[in-house]
């Protein structure tokens, strides 16, 4: 029987039986020296979705002790990414992938195609921001409006004097924005294009301004999963570039980087901070995702090699010159974890032990057995670094006994009153995690 002409419930089916099983717990992945096992490859990739669920009514995920989980806003179209303007109103970009017709073609790209729409993440984009407004200071949200719509796959926002910058999938627009407003109208200007086209495989593209506003810090994610459709289509991808908003030229600031999503600065360094989703297909226990400062002019290993100067054989021809200046990440978030969102705590509310380090969404695995990720987390710091190896659980329970996914959490954001705001791509949610009363 052709593979092609299997049932798509049959395929699918096929391939989540296929392949190994981690054979270290998630803790061995996560720290300053995770544990790094032989590469483990198989013929056909380790597939294991957690097929879309959603939330009955009433249902929320599990907030940690201390703290409590509440419904901010809800009937909302696969909401991403969170920014919370000066004064309180959250921004939230509903956004999926825009068309990417040449992006996993063959077998394996409609199989994949094929649990992407299992998972929830298939649906069409919304293309807009919705402002969010709690008017009387409930912790809910009672007025929204479209900021903005038309927009291509918008993810990344950021707000510098009297403009509001959007990161598209393809381009970073500003437009003119007045505090309090709720719709704009007047058209954008484009600042820069950024990588996009027919693949766009990491289409997500996130920015932070600098301190003084002077400066953006975009990511742009990698155009395959480890340079297997040849370098030329990731030129300035898998990188973080530095944008000057006087001149509107760029420059790569660091490299290697296969998808960077979160951005935050650490407020006792003042250090650039980022969550990087690393490669897949090595096996279960392979590659930890991680948190790590960013150095300027800094190469973290992708395609090349990962933690550092662990080389990926897959990759041909090899670059020995640049795996030998590779840089170690500073910490492993476990593998096939999805760690997409990220906020420093500087202004939570959070009761101990939330008060100092980093708030991370972790969107959740497919390519590992048993699954990893699918919930929040928070890594203390210390001094500006990492304390110790372990994370705290901040919000769990996004996935059912049977593996299925209540949700899926992505970006994090503190809000006005402290509260640690999570947006929920597949329950269609913003939850507010806040100190227990």
């Amino acid at each position: 029987m052709r593979l092609t002409s299997t049932p798509p419930l049959l395929g699918l089916l096929i391939l989540t039986a296929c392949g190994e099983m981690a054979k270290l717990p998630i803790s061995a992945g996560t720290g300053s020296q995770p544990t790094l096992p032989p590469p483990q490859r198989t013929l056909i990739p380790t597939v294991n979705i957690a097929p879309a669920k959603g939330w009955a009514p009433g249902t929320t995920p599990i907030a940690a002790p201390g703290t409590r989980v509440a419904l901010f806003a809800d009937h909302l179209d696969h909401p991403r990414w969170l920014y919370v303007l000066p004064n309180g109103d959250v921004l939230v970009a509903e956004t999926n992938a825009p068309p990417k017709p040449d992006d996993g073609p063959g077998v394996k790209g409609w199989l994949m195609a094929l649990f992407m729409k299992q998972v929830g993440a298939s649906v069409p984009s919304a293309n807009r921001i919705t402002l969010l407004r709690d008017s009387n200071g409930d912790g809910k949200v009672d007025q929204r409006t479209v900021l903005l719509d038309g927009l291509n796959s918008p993810f990344g926002m950021t707000l510098i004097g009297d403009y509001l910058y959007v990161a598209n999938s393809d381009a970073v627009m500003r437009f003119s924005y007045a505090p309090g407003e709720t719709r704009i109208n007047t058209p954008g200007t484009k600042i820069l294009d950024l990588p996009a086209g027919t693949i766009n495989h990491h289409w997500t593209k996130n920015m932070i301004a600098s301190q003084d506003g002077s400066k953006l810090y975009v990511t742009v994610g990698s155009n395959s999963n480890v340079g297997e459709r040849g370098m030329a289509v990731e030129a300035e991808r898998a990188a973080i570039w530095v944008v000057d908003l006087n001149s509107g030229k760029h420059q790569i600031f660091a490299s290697g980087l296969r998808n960077p999503n979160g951005l935050a600065w650490e407020p006792n360094t003042g250090a650039l901070w980022t969550v990087v989703n690393e490669r897949d297909e090595l096996g279960s226990d392979l590659v930890p995702d991680y948190m790590t400062s960013v150095r300027e002019g800094g190469f973290y290993g992708w395609p090349y090699s990962y933690y550092g100067q662990h080389v990926d054989e897959r990759v041909t021809p090899p670059r020995p010159e640049l795996v030998a200046r590779a840089i170690s990440p500073d910490f492993a978030l476990g593998p096939h974890t999805a760690s997409l969102g990220l906020a420093s705590s500087a202004g939570s509310a959070l009761p101990p032990p939330f008060v100092k380090g980093m708030f991370i969404g972790q969107h959740g695995s497919w390519n590992r057995k048993p699954h990893s990720g699918y919930k929040v987390i928070f890594v203390p710091f210390n001094h500006g670094q990492p304390a110790g190896n372990a994370t705290v659980d901040v919000l769990t329970g996004f996935l059912s006994e049977n593996g299925e996914a209540f949700g899926r959490p992505v970006g994090v954001a503190i809000d006005k009153q402290g509260a640690l705001l999570v947006a929920d791509d597949v329950g269609n949610v913003i939850w507010r995690v806040s100190a227990s009363k």
